[in-house]
């Protein structure tokens, strides 16, 4: 019972993890499946507001194709609860913006969903080959006898010689099987859909260390030294001795040598170029392999911004640390105890004295915010007279018809249209039968002037203003339509005659 006992607790223990929470609800698919078409293979971060918007458009959308199962609420809240369950977190970008991104967890859960979504790997020549070889070459590398080492390593120098020489003298060439590629293309997918998720946890494990930094430099409690040793320590134990800082180690160490880049590069290139590949590899598979270069850097990338806070938290907080102002803190409560036992010294036990909770506030009318600065009583340099002779010709003509409007010649225009035995109706038909040298794009506006001093008002239909430009260019304008008024209304004369009236006086 024992056993089973401590069995159960382990299982427990694992359905306890972020993972299988998330794999373990109802509403898992609908989650994993807004995961993978937000974030993709990459786990680049999103702005937070775009998220929100991209999660409500998602379950929108999983709505109208009948799924039933899906999280209620905002973007806003359902990205809240997402980050409770330990599925997403919430950081800042290089730029101080507020980003999202999946963490390990979930990153594990969409790995697992995508091994299951694959055609499953079974056994094969090429499965027994790769633990063989696996084995082999562990054996090689970890052997404390120097003698099995070299034995190992001269039967591979011949059988590599062997096949060699067989090649080179032109002995038929052994093609891969499709059965054979698609085995190996499976497990390097399977290796390779792994990172992200290895990269996270070392990112993740780089926050928790930070936070606890701050809690302890707010806490107090130890020294400032002791507490940069301790993470000093932590970041060197989390580099050696776990699995994932030692895979962010080795993929560094990768990165920094061209050759293993490279020939990476150069492998994965001729893997895709191969002829089967085209029927065994998807568009998305084959896009995945690609950017397996890429893939690393972004995860190396992420990792060492987020050490990189970590270090700047340290040297933010040994910067703004002064020891001088503490010691003058120091002084003055033991100066204000002095103080306080020489009254204590002259005044009775029951004496009492009022002391303000905050000092008064210093009153200062005005306070500089400049100083005197020489440059500014600089003269500026001298201007260069121009010739007069440099100027262009212009004539009275050309600037009569970039001036504005001429409100004489309308006015008298307007006032004929009003006494005309053929009345115009509205103030587009009269600037269309304007002359050219009238119908500028500026005389619209002398035009609306005009209405507007004899209190005109407009329609809500649009009339259209043919304008004819200095250079002979024409621009058609669409004004609010402003009838002119009925002369054959006795209301409308008397109006127009005071005003007359009062332009002659």
């Amino acid at each position: 019972m024992g056993e089973i006992a401590g069995e159960l607790a382990r299982v427990k223990g694992a359905f306890a993890q972020p993972t299988l929470t998330l794999l373990h609800q109802r509403q898992a698919a609908v989650v994993i499946t807004i995961f993978r078409a937000a974030f993709g293979r990459n786990n680049k971060p999103i702005p937070t507001a775009r998220l929100h918007t991209q999660v409500e458009e998602h379950l929108a959308g999983i709505r109208l194709a009948g799924e039933s199962e899906v999280p209620t609420g905002s973007g806003r809240d359902i990205c809240q609860r997402w980050m409770r369950g330990q599925w997403l977190v919430r950081s800042l970008d290089e730029t101080g913006n507020e980003v999202y991104s999946l963490t390990s967890h979930a990153q594990q859960a969409l790995e697992l969903v995508k091994n299951l979504a694959r055609d499953r790997a079974t056994l094969s020549e090429h499965r027994i080959a790769t633990i063989l070889g696996s084995v082999r070459r562990f054996n090689s590398e970890a052997n404390p006898d120097r003698t099995s080492r070299v034995t190992i390593l001269n039967a591979e120098i011949a059988r590599l010689q062997a096949e060699r020489d067989r090649l080179v003298d032109g002995a038929e060439m052994v093609g891969a099987t499709e059965d054979y590629m698609l085995e190996g293309f499976t497990e390097l997918l399977s290796l390779i859909s792994a990172l992200p998720s290895d990269f996270a946890r070392v990112e993740e494990r780089f926050a928790t260390i930070r936070g606890e930094i701050l809690a302890a430099f707010r806490a107090e409690d130890r020294p400032a030294g002791e507490v940069i040793d301790a993470y000093l320590a932590r970041a060197d134990a989390l580099m050696t001795a776990t699995h994932e800082g030692r895979a962010f180690e080795g993929a560094f160490a990768l990165l920094r040598d061209d050759a293993l880049v490279g020939q990476l590069r150069e492998d994965l290139t001729a893997l895709l170029e191969h002829p089967i590949s085209g029927r065994i590899l998807s568009d998305a598979d084959r896009a995945e392999l690609q950017g397996t270069v890429r893939l690393v850097r972004d995860g190396l990338d992420r990792v060492l911004a987020q050490r990189s806070r970590v270090t700047a938290t340290l040297k933010e907080y040994i910067v703004s640390h002064d020891a001088a102002r503490d010691r003058q803190l120091e002084q003055t409560l033991r100066q204000v105890e002095s103080e306080l036992m020489a009254w204590m010294a002259t005044t009775g036990p029951r004496a009492t004295h009022d002391v303000p909770l905050m000092p008064a506030r210093a009153g200062v009318d005005h306070l500089r915010e400049r100083f005197y600065d020489p440059a500014d009583d600089v003269l500026p340099e001298r201007i260069a007279t121009a010739d007069p002779d440099d100027a262009p010709e212009v004539s009275l003509t050309a600037l009569m018809a970039q001036g504005g409007p001429r409100l004489n010649s309308l006015r008298e225009r307007l006032e004929e249209a009003l006494t005309s035995l053929r009345p115009v109706g509205s103030l587009g038909e009269l600037f269309d039968q304007l002359e050219p040298s009238l119908r500028r794009p500026v005389e619209i506006l002398g035009l609306l002037h005009l209405a507007a001093d004899r209190d005109w008002g407009t329609e809500d239909v649009l009339d259209t203003f043919a304008a004819v430009r200095h250079d002979g260019s024409r621009r058609a304008f669409a004004v609010p339509r402003t009838p002119l008024p009925d002369p054959d209304r006795p209301a409308a004369r008397p109006a127009r005659s005071a005003r007359s009236e009062s332009e002659t006086r």
